[in-house]
């Protein structure tokens, strides 16, 4: 599946990274959220390069979606870059704990400059990371609130919102992806966790290399979730003996590829095949 003819970047996106250029001078530090099953995809080194003249904080989100093999595979990948990672999975209650400590601890130098000079001054963070890796999700997970709009789809936070915490003020910023996707299989797996828009992609072309990726990740859970068996069948044949298990058919018997297609790639996204990494140790 190619990436490379969709119109993926919209003019909002854009807008939204002067926007994070213009603010960033507000701030003291940026919390950049990854979906840990496509971390690397996540990451926005265009981004990065315009926001580099503050401590940066990555924030593993969604966790509880990986195996523990996977999370340790992916923290030590980005300590060989001399980059600390902090775990966590914002929808499970106090999860988010060690993120607030893990940001206290990245200013605590200019946190005591400030106290030793007498000045209390609220920090402030920008939260930033590409589309649905779940930022709003953690800023209320860290507020015990809700403070922001949270959905399931991309781009549901199209401007900035200042949220208010202990000592903390947090930038919501909307989900920015790079200009360009280099990585055809990383524009593969944005589009599989989410990050990319459903209405621009083909879902039956999507499920399809979905299915393919999993053959080689772990055939099992296509087994365990749908019934049907793996070995020595094509990725269509799996595609369709899925089609028949879910009911999706049409009049005269033919294959329902898009409504089979979003019921699959949505059991994904709600981690309803199990925990599954895109970018796991076996499968880099």
């Amino acid at each position: 599946m190619d990436l490379q003819h969709i119109q993926w970047f919209p003019g909002h996106m854009t807008k939204a990274m002067r926007m994070m250029e213009e603010n960033i001078k507000l701030c003291d530090g940026v919390i950049f959220v990854l979906d840990a099953r496509a971390p690397f995809a996540c990451r926005n080194k265009v981004l990065e390069s315009k926001l580099a003249n503050r401590p940066f904080l990555y924030v593993l989100n969604k966790c509880d979606l990986i195996s523990e093999s996977d999370k340790d595979y992916i923290v030590s990948v980005f300590a060989k870059e001399g980059i600390k990672v902090v775990p966590t999975a914002s929808t499970i209650p106090g999860g988010s704990k060690n993120v607030f400590n893990a940001f206290k601890g990245l200013l605590s130098e200019k946190i005591e400059r400030n106290k030793a000079k007498g000045i209390n001054k609220t920090l402030r963070a920008m939260v930033a990371g590409v589309p649905n890796t779940g930022k709003s999700t953690l800023i209320n997970a860290l507020c015990g609130k809700k403070a922001t709009m949270v959905g399931d789809k991309a781009g549901v936070t199209r401007g900035k919102q200042w949220v208010r915490l202990d000592g903390f003020e947090l930038l919501d910023t909307p989900g920015t992806m790079p200009p360009s996707i280099e990585n055809n299989l990383h524009g593969l797996h944005l589009a599989f966790i989410g990050g990319l828009n459903d209405n621009i992609l083909d879902v039956s072309d999507l499920c399809f290399y979905f299915i393919e990726e999993l053959l080689k990740i772990n055939p099992q859970v296509l087994t365990t979730r749908y019934g049907i068996e793996t070995k020595d069948k094509t990725t269509l044949e799996i595609y369709e003996s899925i089609c028949v298990r879910m009911g999706c058919l049409v009049r005269g018997g033919d294959y329902d590829y898009e409504r089979c297609g979003k019921a699959v790639i949505d059991d994904f996204r709600k981690g309803r095949l199990g925990k599954i990494c895109l970018e796991g140790k076996v499968t880099l």
